[in-house]
């Protein structure tokens, strides 16, 4: 027989958990500095200011890497709807509200560095990039999780993995050791909030399985990146899945599949038939998922084969 949690119940239940992660992330967490990661002496003043402003010529970055770097960036940008969406999830109180409020500290820190990198090398043009942050952070964020718990730890797991890939790749793509080690610093914490949320999906899961399974499997089937409200996102998207940045197999081989291992979602025997139901279509759709990564990477190769032909 399963026990019916409220959200007010399964908030109670779960704060020790709450407070165990958060003491465990703060004993793994490292401090550093967004100055730091900034090459400052390649800094000039504007027009503005006496200077010269942004000519496209300015940028050391490709067109892959600079599409890449804002889309991150105007992803990390939209904070302020995170954290009113996660505030709304969870809660405010005790080790709940320390851990939204340290969350949302830590993740400022990726919008400020990555901000003050590209305006300094001049990577991107500010101006653009600046009426773009206007218009994301004005429509805010679309959310399909309506303030419940169980989607919300759901998401927000595989979302933190996700953006993890992405500032790693991004680095890579970048061909700038300054940009790599600055992403790579922003990779390492996105992970840490992953592990947290991963560790509370994954207590839940225990605690009320087919409920969570169900919040699972439905988040998985509806996964968006928070970005899909930036200017530019499904282009940039494609161009980002096109060279290897963020793509369908990454995603599934790289986010999914590592998290519901982890959760032993096909080993389990404490789902009732609700729970079972849900399994099943978390496997059709995973099925789905995995055909259509192929397909993907087949068009792909074709796709990267005639440009190569074009170029020689």
């Amino acid at each position: 027989m399963t026990t019916t949690f409220t959200q007010l119940d399964l908030l109670r239940e779960l704060e020790p958990t709450v407070e165990a992660n958060l003491n465990r992330h703060l004993s793994m967490t490292k401090e550093w500095h967004p100055h730091d990661y900034v090459p400052w002496d390649e800094g000039r003043n504007f027009a503005e200011m006496g200077g010269v402003d942004w000519d496209p010529d300015q940028s050391r970055l490709s067109e892959l890497a600079k599409a890449a770097m804002i889309t991150n960036l105007l992803t990390e940008d939209n904070l302020p709807s995170y954290h009113r969406e996660i505030a709304a999830s969870f809660s405010l109180d005790g080790a709940w509200g320390t851990w939204v409020n340290r969350w949302t500290a830590e993740e400022n820190r990726h919008g400020i560095v990555m901000r003050d990198y590209l305006v300094v090398t001049r990577a991107v043009d500010p101006v653009q990039l600046e009426r773009y942050r206007m218009e994301h952070l004005t429509n805010g964020l679309d959310s399909p999780l309506n303030a419940a718990f169980l989607p919300s730890a759901a998401y927000v797991t595989f979302q933190e993995l996700a953006t993890r890939l992405s500032h790693r790749n991004t680095g890579h793509a970048c061909a700038d050791d300054v940009a790599e080690r600055m992403l790579d610093r922003i990779a390492a914490d996105e992970n840490l909030h992953m592990v947290f949320y991963r560790s509370l999906a994954g207590a839940a899961l225990d605690l009320v399985p087919d409920d969570a399974l169900e919040a699972i499997t439905e988040v998985l089937i509806n996964f968006q990146m928070p970005g899909l409200s930036m200017p530019g996102f499904r282009r940039n998207a494609v161009l980002l899945a096109k060279h290897g940045i963020y793509d369908l197999r990454q995603h599934l081989d790289e986010v999914v599949m590592p998290v519901l291992r982890i959760w032993n979602v096909f080993e389990r025997n404490d789902f009732t038939d609700a729970g079972e139901r849900a399994r099943d279509r978390l496997a059709a759709y995973l099925e789905d998922l995995r055909r259509s990564a192929e397909r993907f990477e087949e068009s792909r190769d074709r796709m990267l084969a005639r440009e190569a032909a074009r170029a020689e």
